[in-house]
């Protein structure tokens, strides 16, 4: 499991299947008008198959249908022990039918595409979600990518194994040139190239080129008989343009930086305090805090502790928190989400109002609105639910240094790990890998290895300071639900949260 997940409940499952034909040209390097049909021709299905396929998933009565093709290589190339010495590679191809009536979901999928295989999925989907309503499918209409937030000049089949090892060895070498008491490095790089094709019974059909790249490093140093670990790392949606020196080299560079600090830090006190979040990361209060409880599926079904909170103040009106689908490269962002909607950015809380849910088909239907594409899943082995995107709040109007100065006695973070939340109640933890004392208004002694614990309405309720420094923390970060893992990012500026509990030394 990656070093730096969201873990609510559930874990993360790549599995391999059947080979499939390399798909030659990504999104872009087809016609938009024949995107479908080219990819369709890679699935070995046609139009009229599609049509059998959605009309068997209709005729037990359900309200409609989608189906969700995916074809995924994944690439992975380890270094250990100061050589690149491990690689390995996967191939997931199938494709789910998902069958929805009223409030009953049926799904089945299958590894082998054929017109019987799909067909049988699709009638064992129906058989789950049987209604009353004779629905037929109608022809397929072609939705077109409107924007692409990810494209691609170099696709990742294009780079070998070769021309991959020089990038980990530079990581590794600029790391142990770094500080002479680096001991071990550990690097990894992956890159994933996904082919969707989804269609469903209102004639929606589109095709998605999404690629994923990840670069991370930990670091290992010893300093007169202690030691200290920690990582950097980066993921984007790019291609193998992602792989540049300069990355090579900012890894490297932050990998020993959040390590050597951590041969100074003490574990603080424990208790109530006030906590500055640091800009980037400290995202993970949103997506923690409120992210999952704004998901509408937990609203819907009452358990979230904002279920009865829609259109209402929460926090403080100079606080906007956006999920966002549409931030050009970002691992969370979506051209469609996995319902066939466009990837749109959504206020959550708008002035301090919480402004909208975290849509899907189901939960939008039920609310009256419009999905807001958020419609999301692992792979074609999982039925989409709501789930975060790129989730960040807007900058405020206070200088980082400002809203240091204000605190007497508290505590600075900036680098976390995992995180979790109870919907329910809206409970939160989540572990803090590094920040610093704040004694008089000033950083002072660095700090490691502590939990932050809170409440996620009176944890926002109690946001005092919101600086003028967004930025976007652009690490490997999953978000785990219902057994899914879905790759996301958060952001945030500098800010003050009045009261949180820390879990230091007693």
């Amino acid at each position: 499991m990656d070093r730096r997940n969201f873990i609510r409940t559930g874990s993360l499952a790549l599995a391999g299947s059947v080979v499939a034909p390399t798909f030659a040209s990504p999104f872009g390097g087809t016609n938009e008008k024949t995107a479908v049909s080219e990819a369709m021709k890679h699935f070995g299905v046609t139009e009229s198959d599609l049509q059998k396929v959605i009309a068997a998933a209709l005729e037990k009565g359900g309200d409609y249908a989608d189906l969700f093709f995916e074809h995924t290589f994944s690439n992975y190339v380890g270094l250990r022990d100061r050589e690149v010495n491990r690689c390995n590679s996967n191939i997931d191809f199938g494709m789910g039918v998902r069958v929805i009536s009223g409030d009953q979901t049926g799904y089945a999928y299958v590894e082998e595409i054929t017109l019987n295989e799909m067909l049988r999925a699709a009638r064992t989907a129906a058989r789950i979600a049987s209604g009353t309503r004779k629905a037929n499918p109608v022809a397929l209409t072609e939705k077109s990518i409107k924007t692409n937030f990810y494209t691609v000049s170099t696709p990742w089949d294009n780079l070998l194994l070769k021309d991959k090892m020089p990038y980990l060895q530079r990581l590794n070498d600029r790391i142990f040139d770094a500080d002479k008491r680096v001991q071990k490095v550990s690097a990894s790089l992956t890159d994933d190239t996904s082919h969707i094709l989804f269609c469903n019974s209102e004639g929606v059909t589109f095709y998605d080129y999404r690629p994923m790249a990840t670069l991370s490093a930990v670091c290992i140093m010893e300093e007169n008989g202690k030691i200290e670990n920690n990582y950097a790392s980066r993921a984007y949606r790019k291609g193998a343009d992602f792989l540049t020196n300069d990355l090579v080299d900012i890894v490297a560079r932050e990998a020993v930086e959040n390590t050597a600090k951590l041969f100074q830090a003490v574990k603080p006190k424990g208790g109530e305090m006030p906590v500055v979040m640091g800009a980037g990361g400290s995202g993970i209060l949103l997506h923690e805090a409120i992210g999952h409880a704004f998901e509408a599926d937990f609203n819907r079904k009452n358990i979230s502790i904002f279920s009865d909170q829609l259109h209402k103040k929460i926090c403080n009106e100079n606080i906007s928190v956006v999920d966002d689908g549409t931030v050009p490269f970002n691992r969370g962002s979506v051209n469609i989400d996995d319902e066939g909607n466009y990837g749109q950015k959504t206020y959550i809380v708008k002035n301090g109002i919480l402004n909208s849910y975290l849509h899907d088909r189901i939960s939008a239907k039920h609310y009256g609105v419009t999905p807001t594409g958020n419609g999301r899943r692992e792979s074609f082995r999982n039925v989409p639910i709501p789930r975060m995107r790129v989730t960040y709040m807007e900058s405020g109007n206070m200088n980082e240094a400002d809203i240091i100065a204000s605190v007497k006695k508290g505590i600075y973070v900036n680098q976390f790990t995992n995180g979790q939340v109870q919907i329910g109640a809206g409970d939160f933890t989540f572990f803090v890998k590094s920040g610093y004392l704040i004694e008089d208004g000033k950083l002072t002694q660095p700090i490691k290895d502590i939990n932050i614990i809170g409440n996620g309405p009176k944890a926002l309720a109690d946001i005092t300071m919101v600086g003028n420094n967004l930025e976007l923390d652009n690490g490997t970060w999953t978000c785990g639900k219902d057994g899914q893992g879905c790759p996301v990012s958060q952001g945030m500026p500098s800010a003050l949260v009045s009261k949180l509990t820390v879990g230091g030394e007693s």
